[in-house]
């Protein structure tokens, strides 16, 4: 297993981490946000977070809250350029403390880049599911992927269609529905893709009140997304954050639904500050056939 890290992200920063809290940087703004993994006493003084931080979430419930941002502005882009990958994302604040990326993300977008460059298929085919606001299919489609994108929240693929917009790419192809059900029809229809890409929640509802619990459909899920996977010009990536799945989850689940993939590389995707402390997002297992 390994630990996996984006690199050189001028427009990113994890400044310091800890008592329960994220001190980032996106572009020019600084947010203070609610990390419940940062279990630890964080290292900057409390008042370099005051100082620093241009905008701090307050949490109101369960999965809710608001920002006390005063004088930052309803959107703002920041831009990632790595490894010839170059993409441009719209970041704003939302209710439920995020912005419109998960960082630590960045480390598997230049996976899927380097995935599709590497194929000897004209123009992969590659299904995005729970794709939220679309990094990972900016990155396919940078690469020369058909992209399909999946979410149930209409508003967040509307988010990724203005992202794909900003990175000067098009043609992706969107789809707002309840992501088990659309892996089901394209079952039936003997759909076949080269790459597939599954970032579930740890809890969700769809776009007809679905409801998905990780640890009771994702089994079920892979069971199908075996059967979409092309045999030969391939790769796949499955990513979870959950505080009660470990990367051998992961990496069980991909031995026991790809059974004939020799090299499977599973591991914790974490986010370096610069104040030292390596903060933990989530595990993560893929393979590919280059």
């Amino acid at each position: 297993m390994n630990l996996l890290t984006p690199t050189h992200w001028k427009d990113y920063e994890l400044i310091d981490c800890g008592d329960f809290e994220k001190l980032e940087r996106f572009g020019r703004y600084i947010l203070r946000r609610p990390e419940p993994q940062a279990i630890w006493t964080k290292r900057l003084p409390e008042s370099e977070w005051k100082k620093m931080a241009h905008g701090v979430f307050s949490q109101k419930g369960a999965h809710s809250g608001e920002w006390m941002a005063p004088d930052m502005p309803e959107n703002w882009i920041i831009h990632y350029n790595a490894r010839g990958l170059k993409l441009h994302m719209k970041l704003a604040l939302t209710g439920f403390k995020h912005v419109g990326i998960f960082p630590e993300q960045a480390a598997n977008w230049d996976f899927i880049y380097e995935s599709v460059k590497g194929m000897k298929v004209n123009e992969p085919r590659v299904l995005n599911l729970f794709a939220y606001t679309g990094g990972a299919s900016l990155a396919a489609k940078a690469a020369g992927a058909d992209v399909v994108h999946v979410d149930s929240v209409k508003q967040v693929v509307s988010w990724a269609r203005e992202n794909m917009e900003l990175s000067n790419l098009n043609n992706i192809r969107w789809t707002v529905e309840d992501a088990h059900k659309f892996v089901k029809r394209e079952v039936k229809r003997g759909k076949k893709y080269n790459g597939i890409l599954l970032d579930p929640p740890a809890y969700g509802i769809g776009a007809k009140g679905e409801r998905w619990k990780l640890e009771e459909a994702l089994n079920e899920m892979m069971t199908d997304l075996a059967q979409l996977l092309d045999e030969k010009n391939r790769f796949f990536l499955l990513n979870v954050y959950s505080l009660g799945l470990s990367a051998l989850v992961a990496e069980n689940l991909l031995k026991v639904h790809f059974p004939n993939v020799r090299v499977i590389d599973t591991g914790e995707l974490y986010l370096k500050s610069t104040s030292g402390m390596n903060l933990p997002l989530g595990v993560y297992g893929r393979f590919n056939s280059l």
